[in-house]
Parts: C-alpha cells; structure tokens; sequence
C-alpha cells in the first residue's frame, strides 16, 4: 500500500508539472515557483512514507534499497529541479540566477515542505497500511542519537561530499549520473542514518521532523541548516 500510495504521489506529481509548463509558458516566475514546489513535493511526502518503512524487515536491506529505488525515480522524473535550498545557493553565489529567483526557488522548497507533511498527515489518519496507525502519535522522533556537535560534523561533511560529488558528476550522460548519485545518497544514510538521518537538505528535514524544530529549534537548525549551507559555500569558494 505504502508503494502504491508513493508511486501515486509521483504520477501526480509528474502530471501538475507537465499540465503547469504547458499553461504557464507566459508566467516565468509563477511557472519556476509551481515547478520546483511540485519537485519537492514529491520528494518531502515519498521521504515521509519511506521514513515510516525504514523498519521493515529484513533491516537495513529493505530501507536501503526503496531509498536507492526512489532516488532514482525522483531523479528520472524530476529534471531541472534542485528541491534542496543548498543546491539552489551556488548558481545565487556564481551569478548565474538572480537572488530574487534564487528566493523564489528556496521559498517554493519551504512551503512544499508543509504541504508535504500536511498532505502526508491526512492520508496517515486513514490508516490505509499498517505503518500509519502509529505515525501520528511519535511527535519528534529524535533523529540526532548523537552529540550536538557531532551532528553538526556529520551533515556538513555529508553535505560536502554530496555537493563535491554533483559538481564531478556534471559530465557524465544524465541516465547514468542519476544512478552514481542515488548509490552516494544511499551510501550515506547507510554510514549516518542512525545518527542524524543523513538529510543534508534543509526543506527536507523540516518536513521530516517539524516537531523537532518545535521543541529545540536552534539545535536543529544548526544541525541541519546552517551545516549542509556551510558545506555548500565550502565546495563554492574551494573548487
């Protein structure tokens, strides 16, 4: 059910942008804030469910492998989009998208967060698969089972390696780029999933642990804010 329920998510998804590229071709700022709002969209709500499925046996294979699986689907069926704010920083940073665009871009990354996580809320409370039942009551689920410290280092060092590694995948053809960086994501949250996660995206862990930034909102925003946005400027002003 939670399979279908995501591959639904991504079906719709993939419609809104088609059906927003074909009558908003006039409306460039209103067409680029739909189009990357739709993009992390689909990212925050699979990510949401997949969370739920992360302790399916047999464990870590089974959560691994849906992780490697929808990268790549969300790579193959999301082109021209960052749906990270860290991403949409460096052509901001090198001149190449205005900051008003740039903006444009990280605000529509924020409010599909919400949207994601309201919109995953209300299919939770039907209960449609047995993960569901108990995904209302678990408020923050503690994602750091580390030092504060220690998180921070992680989801910096993730962060650059993650960023380093685009920047050298760049020439390589698309339907195998999608594959190198999805098995990096996947080695990622294999070495730090159970410390912080492994996110190294700032809307996407809004939308994964809102109550956290709730409760301790400047602890999480150092963790996974400002170190994934330092890991950004560093691959920036290094290379």
């Amino acid at each position: 059910t939670s399979l279908l329920l995501m591959a639904g998510i991504v079906v719709a998804v993939g419609l809104c942008r088609r059906l927003t590229r074909r009558r908003l071709r006039s409306h460039p700022r209103l067409c680029t804030f739909l189009l990357e709002m739709f993009s992390t969209f689909q990212i925050c709500a699979c990510t949401n469910e997949l969370c739920l499925l992360g302790n399916a046996e047999p464990k870590p294979h089974t959560g691994l492998t849906l992780t490697y699986g929808f990268t790549v689907l969300h790579g193959l069926t999301l082109p021209g989009s960052t749906c990270n704010p860290c991403g949409t920083l460096q052509p901001m940073w090198g001149g190449g998208t205005s900051v008003k665009m740039g903006g444009l871009k990280i605000g529509a990354q924020f409010v599909a967060a919400v949207l994601a996580r309201v919109f995953m809320h209300f299919l939770w409370r039907l209960e449609m698969a047995e993960p569901h039942s108990g995904a209302l009551s678990q408020g923050c689920g503690n994602p750091m089972q580390t030092t504060e410290m220690q998180a921070f280092c992680i989801e910096l060092l993730f962060s650059v390696v993650f960023q380093l590694t685009v920047l050298r995948v760049e020439s390589i053809n698309p339907k195998y780029r999608v594959h190198l960086i999805a098995l990096l994501i996947t080695m990622l949250v294999y070495a730090g999933g159970n410390l912080t996660g492994a996110i190294f995206n700032p809307a996407l862990a809004f939308s994964l642990h809102p109550n956290c930034f709730y409760d301790k909102f400047w602890s999480y925003s150092l963790v996974y804010w400002i170190a994934p946005s330092l890991g950004k400027f560093l691959i920036f002003y290094v290379f």
